[in-house]
């Protein structure tokens, strides 16, 4: 059996969805962050010493990290579904896509938060991660402009993986002006496994994330 340990307002919202999408049997085990600090519990570190969510376990393995946790769970437990075959025509723009959440768009986001929480103060650092921020979130507008989701050929796990960041970047005010983004996270959030993912996962509150946001 898989279990999948999910802490609140957090990236393993994802994989709940994903098991979801996928109509899989699986084991929820609840985290909740610490209401002053907002971060995971001494729960989390019971069961990998690094204490991130997502974990998950099977088979006697506990396994750790959203991206290899997306694909080991769509090809180990899935068989392949959401995923794409390496003989697929866009099997390189998936995994480029998978990969681009956490590799590319969310390291910016999270110095935004850091900084905000910490009262800012270097104009000059922080002008350098606007440059990035900025073009990363274009770079997913334009693609997103002439189709509904990330691959032509359809709905994947890579839109599960992007869903939540840009749902994260919403939080921190940096979609407003981005017409396709907003209008793909309405088309996600209308897909009925993802309201089923937040009637079993919880409801999310990302707000928390919302500081110095105007």
């Amino acid at each position: 059996m898989l279990t999948v340990h999910h802490l609140n307002n957090s990236r393993s919202q994802r994989i709940v969805w994903l098991c979801e999408e996928l109509g899989i049997d699986y084991t929820l085990v609840h985290h909740q962050r610490d209401a002053e600090t907002l971060r995971a519990p001494d729960s989390l570190r019971a069961v990998h010493v690094l204490g991130k969510a997502p974990t998950i376990e099977h088979d006697g393995q506990t396994i750790i990290e959203t991206d290899a946790i997306i694909e080991y769970i769509c090809q180990v437990c899935a068989g392949g579904r959401l995923s794409r075959a390496p003989s697929a025509p866009d099997y390189g723009q998936y995994l480029q896509w998978l990969a681009f959440s956490e590799g590319t768009l969310f390291p910016g986001l999270g110095v935004d938060l850091i900084y905000a929480w910490t009262g800012g103060g270097n104009a000059v650092f922080m002008s350098f991660f606007e440059v990035e921020i900025t073009k990363n979130h274009q770079y997913v507008e334009a693609a997103l402009t002439d189709q509904a989701y990330l691959l032509p050929s359809g709905f994947s796990a890579a839109d599960i993986n992007l869903g939540w960041s840009l749902e994260f970047s919403e939080a921190r005010g940096r979609t407003k002006a981005l017409p396709a983004i907003q209008a793909y996270l309405a088309r996600l959030r209308a897909r009925p496994a993802y309201r089923r993912a937040l009637e079993r996962g919880g409801p999310q509150d990302l707000s928390v994330f919302s500081a110095g946001v105007v």
